[in-house]
């Protein structure tokens, strides 16, 4: 029995809180993360996120603070605020501008609200592995640097949760019984609605807070999420299935204001950049074992899932691209779509003529 599935009932109602692209890769610890009281940096960044403490993504970001710390000398150093303490990130965006906090572990909606153009990363049906969304991310990286610093802020690093899938409580193996199930969305995700919309599916938008309950009482018979965070919300305990065809990759990123980066040297800079990157590369790679095994474990606990044949996938994506036009202007322009759907189709055509 793995780690993970010993821990994953540790879970509690705080899970609830987090977004349905979560920043963390959490698994909860059998304790949290206590530190011995340090000297106060020079620079104290103020780091805000819904990942609890003890989490992995805690521990990470607990590694990269003492790295930070020695290799600056204590002249930079966080002070973190875990498990949503500072609200969630809507709120945490508001603190940073008004100074109260700097920095923050962000989803793409949160990213979306900093920088509407990022959605055109997380369209659906956009990539179909992981080749393809490092790929992509690799040559895009640049502008969204630029798009966000545009904004007031640095991005640090990645932090990714996975491809989203399909849990429900009857079979989903194509488009029309998608229309047929009463699927929940995430209230005033605009992504998710025309997703949903290009699959003339009238969805149930409710807070996160409200799924559980809803899945139980049936209100919704679907829910969609990355398979580690339908673990820790504990929606695989309320469905049957998983359907196993990725919808859309969840991205989600470390930002910190332009207005504390302003007090460090360039040295401490490019310090803080080099080690994000280092921890947030660790952060990706663990996350993507963790969904490995959660697939796994929700098997395990009964849920059985529906293998999707080439064709019926081949629909799916089809009919998901027909949402990527209704975003244009609202969520990103028309040159930016463009770009980042020629970059995949550029890697696939490469990505094929590597094996002939």
């Amino acid at each position: 029995m793995s780690s993970f599935r010993l821990k994953h009932h540790r879970a509690t109602g705080w899970f609830a809180l987090l977004s349905l692209v979560l920043t963390t890769a959490f698994v909860m610890g059998t304790s949290s993360d206590r530190l011995l009281a340090k000297p106060k940096p020079k620079t104290l960044i103020k780091f805000a996120t819904l990942a609890p403490d003890g989490s992995t993504w805690m521990k990470i970001m607990r590694s990269f603070d003492q790295e930070l710390r020695g290799a600056t000398e204590n002249r930079v150093g966080f002070k973190f605020y875990p498990g949503g303490v500072q609200g969630d990130e809507k709120d945490v965006l508001r603190k940073i501008r008004n100074g109260q906090l700097h920095a923050g572990g962000f989803t793409g909606f949160g990213l979306g609200a900093i920088a509407p153009e990022f959605r055109a990363m997380e369209l659906p049906f956009m990539f179909k592995d992981l080749e393809e969304v490092d790929y992509v991310r690799r040559e895009l990286e640049q502008f969204y640097y630029d798009a966000f610093l545009e904004k007031g802020f640095w991005l640090l690093g990645w932090a990714d949760v996975g491809f989203v899938y399909l849990y429900s409580n009857r079979p989903i193996t194509n488009p029309t019984e998608l229309q047929q199930a009463k699927v929940w969305t995430w209230s005033g995700d605009k992504l998710a609605e025309i997703f949903f919309e290009a699959f003339d599916v009238s969805p149930i938008p409710l807070a996160l807070p409200d799924v559980l309950t809803s899945l139980q009482m049936g209100v919704v018979d679907a829910v969609y999420s990355p398979p580690l965070a339908c673990i820790a919300l504990q929606w695989f305990t309320r469905v049957k299935y998983m359907t196993d065809v990725p919808i859309t990759y969840g991205f989600g990123a470390m930002l910190v204001s332009d207005k504390i980066v302003k007090k460090m040297s360039g040295e401490d800079v490019k310090i803080l950049r080099r080690l994000a990157k280092k921890y947030s590369e660790s952060l990706i790679a663990k996350t993507r074992v963790q969904n490995t095994e959660a697939v796994e474990l929700i098997q395990t606990e009964g849920v059985q899932l529906l293998k999707i044949d080439a064709e019926m996938t081949r629909t799916f994506f089809a009919t998901g691209k027909g949402a990527w036009d209704k975003g244009i202007d609202d969520l990103y322009p028309a040159d930016l779509l463009e770009r980042v759907s020629s970059t995949v189709a550029q890697f696939r055509e490469s990505k094929n003529e590597a094996r002939q």
